[in-house]
């Protein structure tokens, strides 16, 4: 049980001292991610930045992922199959919710970045870090689009994902640093006293502290 993402946030970067001499930078999957990467970033003294993943819920079932988006000149959609059978999801249904989410994504790039550009991954250990891991879905789609960015190493770091997501995701990620792994998991916020929702005036904040750390080099979005 974690205190709050910020209690999870440094207990994950106690697990992840050893890429301190990478050089790593921190990807967090807002909004919930962004408490846990930005206790991670600070514990390394690494630069933080969000990565822009947006779950396609089930019909009927939001929280539930049948499929996963990322932005970009060619969009990385991550379809989960087992969702998409059990509910009888259609292609339609799916490229319509897609378009959706990916407006949804430009529209909180802008809110959370403004004009700031990504940080350059290209070569780098990229560490990306999430509140909780369910199904996997986002995750996966977050970890296919970093691989186009030629990144030297993906890490995953969470503080909690059952142990078949975490052997499914091993083909994706060089690493995978999950602390507690439950045989049975529900919805995440049961490993939390505290799982409120994480604002965007807390990401926007959190961003912009980071960001007036030592200066990085950035470059071009996904």
């Amino acid at each position: 049980m974690f205190a709050d993402r910020q209690d999870a946030g440094r207990r994950l970067a106690a697990a992840l001292t050893h890429l301190a001499r990478e050089n790593p930078v921190v990807l967090a999957l807002p909004r919930g991610g962004v408490p846990v990467g930005y206790e991670i970033a600070k514990a390394l003294n690494a630069p933080l930045d969000i990565l822009l993943v947006r779950k396609i819920g089930a019909p009927f079932q939001p929280e539930l992922a049948a499929a996963a988006v990322v932005d970009g000149a060619e969009p990385v959609l991550v379809r989960n199959e087992e969702v998409i059978r059990a509910y009888g999801i259609d292609e339609a249904w799916i490229q319509a919710e897609m378009k959706r989410e990916l407006r949804e994504i430009e529209r909180r790039r802008r809110l959370y970045c403004g004009d700031r550009p990504p940080i350059e991954v290209r070569g780098r250990t990229v560490i990306l870090v999430d509140d909780g891991i369910a199904t996997g879905t986002t995750v996966r789609a977050g970890l296919r689009a970093l691989a186009r960015l030629a990144p030297a190493r993906r890490v995953l770091a969470v503080p909690v994902a059952p142990p078949d997501t975490v052997a499914a995701l091993s083909v994706e990620a060089e690493e995978i640093v999950a602390l507690e792994q439950p045989e049975w998991m529900g919805a995440v916020g049961q490993f939390y006293r505290d799982f409120t929702q994480t604002a965007d005036e807390e990401v926007i904040r959190l961003l912009a502290e980071a960001s007036a750390g030592p200066s990085v080099p950035r470059t071009q979005e996904l």
